[in-house]
């Protein structure tokens, strides 16, 4: 087929891209291992270099040793020439990430803020991101990407209800009203799922169990987020895990959410999950009992999800950066409910275990910048 010459300029921005994704990746990288790398021509890359250099997001670091020619010059990106912010809402705190064009999180803090919709909360989001930034970095800014508790629309122009947060169908430009960058809004656990999908690119099919203050998740399938048919995919929380069980705060009884959320645990520590976490290097009994009643329900909510999905599970948010160190009985429940072989290594560790939602939401912004140049 001919090719048009509106298709030819997509490919050379697509090639552009896929240089510039591969360069960072890399400490440095010369012409020719490039184009192997990516199966392009010699002077096709050669091309690509030259305007991503031109555009300052690659730079020439010297030279390779001659192997008996010409010796071949050494690129590296510049992976700082770009910069995004992740902001995650929840019910008590405002999370901010910096990330590089890589993904790599250069900064985050976590600051105590009662949500509200009043001006005073709104104007205190551009307070916050100002303290945050440091000088010159507000010129490399893409973007904020923001993540909340709930579920929003096709667009990410409305939220359509957060039980979190108490608030529905409210305007997404009312939380960045006040702040001076192009803003992208998406669920707090699609958001972590995306993170997630970034740092493991090669993923077809992976479920995402996000256990922080409220329990959710993000399915990923064929190397994408799936949001299902309402937008409300991977709202694991929700599904019944004891049938006339405890009270969940959506107003419902038996959800995962009631059993699996980070304030089961942090309950006995006065709202410190990490103090919890403290109390069992401490073999605190209490602390040990929790835990272990802890450990049987997410045992079978993990079951279940790669029972029905048939693919890894990550476990991440606020309770999954612990399992790392805690979850060894997971692994061995895993394995006794296991249907088909005695083994719990579906389960795999959180890639972030600090502001996943944060980062997630930030590397949307990276994304959009990413495509096609």
């Amino acid at each position: 087929m001919r090719t048009t010459p509106a298709n030819n300029m997509d490919v050379k921005r697509l090639n552009r891209s896929n240089t510039l994704r591969c360069l960072l990746t890399c400490d440095k990288i010369s012409q020719p291992e490039l184009a192997q790398k990516l199966k392009l021509s010699w002077p096709t890359v050669l091309q690509n270099v030259k305007e991503l250099t031109a555009l300052g997001l690659v730079q020439e670091v010297g030279a390779y040793e001659s192997t008996g020619g010409r010796k071949a010059k050494a690129y590296a990106p510049v992976r700082d020439a770009k910069l995004a912010v992740g902001l995650d809402i929840t019910q008590n705190h405002v999370g901010l990430v910096l990330v590089d064009l890589s993904g790599a999180i250069l900064r985050y803090t976590r600051k105590k803020r009662v949500f509200s919709l009043q001006e005073e909360y709104l104007i205190s989001l551009e307070s916050l991101l100002t303290d945050f930034l440091e000088e010159g970095e507000g010129e490399k800014l893409l973007g904020i990407g923001v993540s909340l508790p709930g579920i929003l629309d096709e667009t990410g122009e409305r939220l359509l209800y957060s039980h979190a947060l108490n608030i529905y169908d409210v305007e997404t430009k009312q939380f960045s009203q006040h702040l001076p960058y192009p803003c992208i809004f998406m669920n707090d656990a699609n958001a972590a799922g995306f993170a997630e999908l970034w740092k493991n690119p090669e993923a077809e099919n992976l479920i995402y169990l996000s256990l922080s203050n409220t329990v959710g998740g993000a399915i990923i399938n064929g190397g994408r987020l799936y949001t299902g048919n309402n937008l409300r995919a991977g709202e694991f929380g929700h599904v019944t895990l004891v049938p006339n069980g405890r009270k969940c705060y959506c107003g419902k009884v038996g959800c995962l959410d009631a059993y699996l959320s980070a304030k089961v645990l942090a309950s006995y520590t006065d709202g410190n999950l990490a103090q919890f976490f403290e109390r069992l290097r401490d073999q605190d009994q209490q602390a040990q009992a929790m835990w272990t009643e802890y450990l049987q329900y997410l045992a079978v909510a993990i079951n279940n999800l790669c029972m029905s999905f048939d693919c890894d599970v990550i476990a991440g948010g606020y309770v999954g950066a612990f399992l790392e160190e805690f979850g060894g009985p997971l692994r061995e429940m895993l394995a006794e409910r296991n249907t088909f072989e005695h083994s719990g290594g579906y389960l795999k560790e959180c890639s972030f275990k600090l502001e996943a939602s944060a980062v997630g939401a930030a590397l949307m912004q990276v994304e959009r910048f990413l495509q096609p140049l």
